[in-house]
């Protein structure tokens, strides 16, 4: 089939949820993916932060390929090899020994809530249930998950929304020590908002936040979903602010592309989940946890992590040179390989015209240009990214 019958047939059976770009992709290798064409692309978004090592990366290619011919799926009934290996070297790797495997970021932010919310309420008699998540924040598709996110964009056609959630101003300690009753159970909050605008904490802000979680005796959640698994330089985002969180979510990078998700918690948290407080079908299966092993392996031995750091920084002077020369733009941040480019017009029409010179990007928020390359992407990549974008705001312009 060609492109054109692929997006027909596409159009006729898949439920309209999102506006894709008019491209099939049926091929990938690295920084690089090819559509049914056969055009080639360079791949700035990475499943959106997910294919850290790139697309088809032989390793966790063979982990799967070999998992998959001895075991697929059983069962959280019983004890799984794959599952234990991996939570031992993701708990050896993270300051909080216990760990919770589903399926996705929505759902590792779902147990987090109910995590948080078993535990206040256990302490509590039924009492210490609220939570107070961040204006502009990002954590979910679910119920849950969307009444946590601080953007009502999301959350529009599905009222009512569950209960016992408030909303506080990112990097505004005061604003959100007022917000605290003795309901408040929990602050859920991002290191960096990447979809509410690659926004990055204020120097100090996530000392000061654990220091009042633990005057007022409420957990500290950290959704790592997106910033996670080395993109910002370290392995988890919160080891950068120097503190230990209660709860942290993560998922996209774990399995490189395949669906995976985990909720982390500290020994004494995690005992409020007891045998059918929470459960998954598919969390933690073997094949899942394959890829899982294989990924983090190879992001702690081969330096990637720490080359994440450098490249960020070269990614962010290449494209406040680009500031210098194009007025459109209006500030750049980010840390490590999750950078923004905030315009003072649409995104959606510099994505598209990158995409048809073979750059592939995305947005956050409706100015804000986001990239999450690979964290393999080289200096090259970044030059060749760079260049795109160079003539994409001279035509703009």
């Amino acid at each position: 089939m060609n492109e054109k019958e692929y997006i027909s047939i596409a159009d006729k059976c898949i439920m309209g949820t999102y506006r894709r770009y008019p491209v099939v992709f049926t091929r990938g290798r690295g920084m690089k993916l090819w559509d049914s064409e056969g055009r080639e692309y360079l791949d700035f978004v990475a499943g959106i932060a997910v294919c850290s090592l790139g697309h088809a990366h032989p390793a966790v290619t063979r982990a799967m390929q070999e998992q998959a011919e001895r075991l697929v799926h059983v069962s959280n009934l019983y004890y799984i090899e794959a599952q234990i290996e991996y939570a031992r070297l993701l708990t050896e790797n993270c300051a909080l020994k216990k760990v919770f495997f589903c399926n996705s970021g929505a759902e590792a932010n779902e147990g987090a809530i109910k995590l948080a919310r078993k535990f206040g309420n256990d302490s509590s008699s039924g009492m210490r249930n609220e939570i107070i998540s961040m204006i502009a924040s990002f954590h979910g598709r679910t119920m849950a998950t969307i009444t946590a996110t601080g953007q009502e964009k999301f959350q529009q056609g599905f009222h009512p929304l569950l209960p016992g959630f408030k909303y506080a101003p990112f990097n505004d300690l005061e604003t959100l020590a007022g917000m605290i009753t003795e309901r408040t159970c929990a602050v859920l909050v991002e290191p960096i908002q990447a979809e509410g605008g690659i926004r990055l904490p204020a120097p100090g802000y996530f000392a000061g936040l654990r220091k009042l979680c633990d005057e007022r005796n409420i957990l500290l959640i950290l959704d790592e979903v997106q910033v996670g698994m080395g993109r910002t330089g370290s392995l988890f985002a919160y080891e950068q602010e120097g503190i230990i969180p209660d709860i942290i979510t993560m998922a996209k990078a774990m399995g490189n592309g395949f669906p995976l998700g985990a909720t982390l918690a500290g020994e004494k948290v995690a005992a409020a989940f007891e045998p059918g407080s929470h459960a998954s079908t598919f969390g933690g299966n073997p094949l899942g946890m394959a890829a899982a092993r294989a990924t983090l392996e190879i992001l702690l031995s081969e330096g990637i992590i720490q080359e994440c750091r450098n490249k960020g920084s070269y990614l962010m002077a290449r494209m406040q040179e680009l500031q210098t020369r194009h007025k459109l733009i209006k500030e750049v941040r980010g840390r490590g390989l999750l950078v923004g480019v905030e315009l003072n017009r649409e995104a959606a029409v510099i994505i598209a015209r990158a995409m048809k010179r073979g750059l592939l990007i995305a947005s956050a928020g409706p100015n804000v240009l986001r990239f999450v390359p690979p964290l393999i992407a080289t200096k090259q990549d970044i030059d060749q990214a760079t260049a795109i974008l160079d003539e994409v705001f001279k035509e703009e312009e």
